[in-house]
Order: structure tokens, then sequence, then C-alpha cells
């Protein structure tokens, strides 16, 4: 898979348990808040296809994040993402990783079928829906951009 933002080389890493067990004390609405703002706004944007977001209409979600101890859960309802705030049981899909196989997937460094065939990525629940928001997110045409020749400008005061 190629890294279409042109990122720095994520490696697989395992945050110290220390932050799972701190990440897990924490409220987890923001985590579901933040996510729903950049899914909307990457639907406002057009990066999302229409016609699979209807296909997602009423569906429920979870992604954890294994050593981080955070969970998000949203639901894409009135044709918008929105923020689950109480679980009521099991999402129609659940997505669980690391966070350095979260930063791959986004970062275009791996895929999730690899991710998943390695073991790195789980998916559970509903197995259609599961291919079809994988498909989205193959298909998804990120905005060029490059860290390289990029250098920080300090300003003299």
């Amino acid at each position: 898979m190629t890294n279409a933002l042109k990122l720095p080389t994520i490696p697989a890493f395992t945050l110290p348990p220390l932050f799972a067990r701190l990440g897990a004390r924490l409220p987890q609405w923001p985590h579901s808040l933040n996510l729903v703002l950049a899914l909307n706004a990457a639907k406002k944007l057009g990066m999302l296809p229409e016609e699979t977001l209807q296909e997602l209409e009423e569906r429920s979600f979870r992604v954890t994040v294994l050593d981080t101890g955070i969970t998000a859960e949203f639901c894409y309802r009135g044709g918008s993402f929105r923020p689950v705030f109480v679980s009521p049981g099991q999402p129609d899909l659940h997505f669980t990783a690391r966070l350095s196989a979260f930063l791959q997937l986004v970062s275009r460094q791996e895929d999730a079928d690899t991710l998943f065939f390695n073991r790195t990525l789980t998916v559970e629940g509903d197995t259609e829906l599961g291919l079809r928001v994988k498909n989205m997110l193959d298909a998804l045409e990120w905005p060029s951009l490059s860290w390289q020749g990029m250098r920080p400008t300090f300003v003299k005061s």
C-alpha cells in the first residue's frame, strides 16, 4: 500500500500499559465526539461516497484503541454521524487495534486486509457492513500532503 500522505513511516509499537489504565479511567465521550466531527467534515468535503453512507443508516459502530484505553462509539442516523454517549450494548461493527495499527491504516501505510490477516486489527459484527466500510475507506482520496521540505520557522520576538 502506498503512503499517499507521504508521512514518515509508522513502526508497529505498543504503548506501555500505564496509558491503557489511565485512558480507561477518562471519560470516553470526547473521543466519540471528535471522531464524529472528523467523519462529518469528511462527508461535507465530499470524501465519503453518498451511496455507501446511505447503507450505514441506523447502524452503530465502536472503535477501541487497545493500548490507550480509548473507546469511541458512534452511529450514522439522519444523514450524519452522531456520537453515542451511552452504549446500548453490542454495536453493529466493532474495530479493535493498537494505536500504531490505526495510524498505519489512516496514513495508508497498511491496508485493512493486511492488518486484519496479520491479526493486528480485529473486526467484529456484521461482516457485510465491515466490507462496505473497508471499501469506503479504500476508496478515499486523501489530499496530497508532504512533510518533505517542511522546516520549522522561528519568529523572533
